[in-house]
């Protein structure tokens, strides 16, 4: 095993789960967990094309009953509505409600606020070079070389 790696791994690992940590504690006064963030996010990216639930389990790579509770809450919290698949009566499509959209909005802003935070003893130079070295990281896990 490279040690150079496994170190790495280990501080990396180690400071997402400070942004998670991070981007919680924004989401806690909002009333929100990050699971649900996660899902409102998921829901939003499929764009003009609602997903049904179980596309949303996948997307999230948990079971489709995982995510029946998560829905009930977003739902409850008028950010999400179910409505009946026109192509499939059985199924249920999700939909970002008004207040999802706006919602999403201050979820983005909480997780760039936790971000700031994380990266603030790094100078905008420094950011930039971490900001390159992670993409080209993204880029080989994607199958797009940059």
């Amino acid at each position: 095993m490279d040690e150079t790696a496994g170190g790495l791994g280990e501080l990396f690992l180690r400071q997402a789960r400070r942004i998670r940590r991070a981007y919680g504690d924004r989401l806690a006064p909002l009333g929100f967990t990050l699971a649900q963030s996660r899902a409102l996010e998921v829901i939003a990216r499929f764009g003009e094309t609602p997903p049904r639930m179980v596309d949303l389990a996948e997307r999230l790579h948990v079971v489709p009953r995982a995510v029946t509770p998560l829905v009930d809450a977003l739902e409850a919290a008028d950010l999400v509505r179910r409505r009946v698949d026109p192509a499939n009566r059985r199924s249920m499509l999700l939909e970002l409600t008004e207040r999802g959209v706006e919602t999403r909005e201050l979820f983005r802003a909480a997780r760039v606020d936790a971000a700031a935070s994380l990266f603030a003893p790094l100078s905008g130079e420094e950011q930039g070079v971490l900001r390159e070295l992670l993409e080209k990281i993204d880029s080989v896990e994607s199958g797009v070389v940059r």
